[in-house]
């Protein structure tokens, strides 16, 4: 794992001395993701210079060094990641008479570019990536990034500066002249959804590569003044090596029969070759055990093929409503791994978060974000890599709101519009905590009810409110996703809208199940959920690789028929009975809990002070960018007990505390005028 960063500017526009300072600025920025080495190419009469922070995992000699240059010379590489198959790999290219002088990945995908050809190298290499490519001889980069959107990249085209790109957004920002204006259409993501919703970033002009694509860049007449990734623009060409709403498209199509025996061994030995190529490194391997159904069943497939016990890891929270160390350790002593409990206070996590806007340079909104940053900070005290469970929940239908997603869909749709309307105010009125009360009560009058009865019956009631008038299944469920109900942002431009949902339909959907998949594989896992357990992890230089997320095994789940994902009102049917090979049902035998800390709470109590400073009415006034009366509102709500807007509110906070950590005061852009399906117009299919 690494970080990555470059630059290209008009031919011979800056001496060699000069290009070499910037692109050691920017490596400079990432050097937490690579705290082993560094390294920097340059070639001032092509404008061209690539930057390389590295963390050694494969081949630890210089061998394995970078920017590396393809073996007939005609490329320079940088990258980020791991190629799980590249043993595999480099055995055909040495069949094809390719030599090696190390063993690392790199040197097997830089020779791979020369030997097939960029793209072609892509579709071959399974892992998780993002790279650079230089073509000494056409003057042509090319940057990819991995199909699920593991790892980051970030580029844009800064007038009077050039092409810009890099791992984080800190790395562009250390070139002067680099674009900071805040995108207010990004901004609006952020409040809706708790990140910003690619391909925008915060910055205007700056975007995320979408993942799985390749962005090639024809720069024989200079780099391109524009590279927005919708559109056509000169010189600029982005390709798709792999579609998740192909993939989908294609298994729902063909899910066939319930063949349980069989699909339940077909998993198995994916999720075996899957987890045996990323055990591969030559450096310390663990896997975060929670008591979860997806880490458990990662951790417990590695342990059955590793000869040694694995080192696992869990966080013991002194908050029992977020502590599973007891079960995971009983789950560890099961597996025989060597099990280590990383004692964790409510003060530990309270104080990453000052920290947060350095570790997540764009801000960013999912409060697991602060478990996430103290399990990966203690796991690196033992281990470099770390398997983790992630993905789960989006490709076997793991999240309760898919199933709530269906029911709140099916029951707008019987309820007309001024009727859902008029329930949705009626459950409104009162807040959350009376309903708890009254929900109590009633179940203690009538006990058949206690089987209805769910934890925070009151907020559960609330979302649905919010729902039922959302106008059709996909708008339903983004609001579902959203932490402020559409058409409530406090924004101080309130016609900025966050980009639109959904990002794509699936044609041949099953159920709306199918389609809750696919948005969240396309949005949230590569904006939200990777965003967290990347910077968390790259900020303390560990390594975390995700086995669910394999190519192989989202393809594989995009081909069961939805019984096996969902049944009898259970999620992940599947990976149950799989797991049932491995571990007890008695030892899972416990309800899912997620990995989330106390926000309602925390600010209401020990970060009170810590809101109040970033929420102060004329501070927001003064920045221009927020409605201060619209959030101060709900300050008050929130304070007074009548609502928990934690959630809402701490979105705001995210961005407040970045704002204020950045080293100026930053202009504000006009909003883009991006829609949400013209984000790949350019793409080819």
């Amino acid at each position: 794992m690494c970080g990555i960063a470059g630059l290209l500017v008009p031919a011979q526009s800056l001496a060699t001395a000069a290009l070499t300072q910037r692109a050691r600025g920017m490596a400079a920025a990432l050097r937490h993701r690579g705290p082993d080495d560094s390294g920097v190419w340059v070639d001032a009469d092509a404008g061209i210079a690539l930057a390389h922070t590295r963390l050694a995992i494969q081949d630890l000699s210089p061998a394995g060094a970078q920017p590396m240059v393809s073996p007939g010379g005609r490329y320079r590489v940088v990258f980020n990641g791991e190629i799980y198959n590249f043993a595999a790999l480099r055995r055909d290219l040495t069949a094809a008479g390719v030599s090696f002088r190390g063993g690392s990945d790199t040197e097997v995908l830089a020779a791979g570019v020369e030997h097939w050809g960029v793209e072609a190298t892509l579709a071959k290499a399974r892992g998780m990536f993002a790279v650079a490519v230089w073509d000494v001889r056409g003057r042509r980069l090319h940057l990819a990034r991995d199909p699920l959107g593991e790892k980051p990249l970030y580029y844009g085209a800064v007038p009077g500066v050039g092409v810009l790109f890099g791992s984080e957004l800190k790395a562009l920002r250390a070139v002067p002249g680099m674009t900071t204006a805040i995108d207010r259409r990004a901004l609006a993501g952020l409040l809706q959804y708790g990140y910003v919703p690619g391909p925008l970033s915060i910055h205007r002009g700056t975007y995320k590569l979408p993942p799985g694509v390749l962005l090639s860049l024809d720069c024989a007449h200079g780099p391109p003044d524009d590279v927005a990734p919708w559109g056509r623009r000169r010189g600029v060409r982005l390709t798709p090596f792999w579609r998740l709403a192909d993939v989908a498209a294609a298994g729902v199509a063909d899910s066939g029969a319930d063949d349980e025996a069989g699909r339940i061994d077909g998993l198995d030995a994916t999720l075996r070759e899957v987890i045996g190529e990323q055990l591969v490194a030559d450096v310390p391997v663990g896997a975060f055990l929670s008591a979860g159904l997806d880490s458990v069943t990662v951790t417990a497939i590695a342990q059955a093929i590793t000869p040694r016990p694995l080192r696992t890891f869990t966080v013991a929270f002194d908050d029992p409503r977020y502590d599973e160390s007891e079960a995971a350790a009983g789950i560890a002593a099961h597996l025989g791994t060597e099990h280590t409990t990383l004692a964790v206070t409510g003060r530990d996590a309270l104080e990453v978060i000052p920290g947060l806007p350095r570790i997540y340079d764009e801000p960013f909104a999912d409060p697991s974000q602060v478990p996430t940053c103290l399990i990966a900070r203690r796991a690196r005290e033992h281990v470099t890599v770390c398997l983790s469970g992630d993905g789960g929940d989006e490709i076997f239908a793991g999240y309760n709101r898919y199933l709530f997603a269906g029911s709140a869909a099916g029951l707008a749709a019987r309820l007309p519009g001024p009727l859902g309307r008029l329930a949705g105010r009626g459950v409104l009125a009162l807040p959350p905590q009376r309903w708890d009360r009254l929900a109590g009560a009633a179940t203690t009058v009538l006990p058949p009810l206690r089987r209805l009865w769910r934890p925070r019956m009151g907020e559960k009631l609330h979302k649905l409110a919010s729902v039922l008038d959302a106008g059709g299944p996909a708008m339903v469920y983004d609001a579902l996703m959203s932490y402020w109900p559409r058409g409530t942002l406090p924004l101080r431009d309130a016609a900025t809208p966050p980009p639109s949902w959904p990002p794509a339909r699936l044609e041949g959907a099953r159920a709306l199940l199918d389609e809750c998949m696919l948005w969240d594989g396309l949005r949230y896992l590569p904006d939200d959920n990777l965003v967290k357990v990347d910077r968390a992890s790259m900020a303390v230089a560990l390594e975390t690789r995700v086995p669910l997320l394999d190519r192989r095994v989202v393809e594989y789940a995009w081909h069961l028929p939805l019984s096996m994902k969902v049944r009898d009102g259970r999620s992940k049917w599947i990976l149950r009975r799989l797991l049932d090979r491995y571990v007890p049902p008695a030892l899972m035998d416990r309800p899912k809990s997620g990995f989330s800390v106390p926000v309602d709470d925390w600010l209401r109590g020990p970060l009170r002070d810590w809101a109040d400073a970033l929420l102060a009415p004329e501070r927001l006034a003064g920045e221009g960018l927020l409605d201060a009366d619209a959030v101060s509102r709900r300050w008050r709500e929130h304070l007074g007990g009548r609502r928990n807007h934690g959630l809402a509110l701490w979105t705001v906070l995210m961005f407040e505390a970045w704002y204020e950590a950045l080293p100026a005061a930053l202009p504000v852009s006009a909003a883009t005028t991006w829609q949400g399906g013209e984000a790949m117009a350019c793409v080819e299919r």
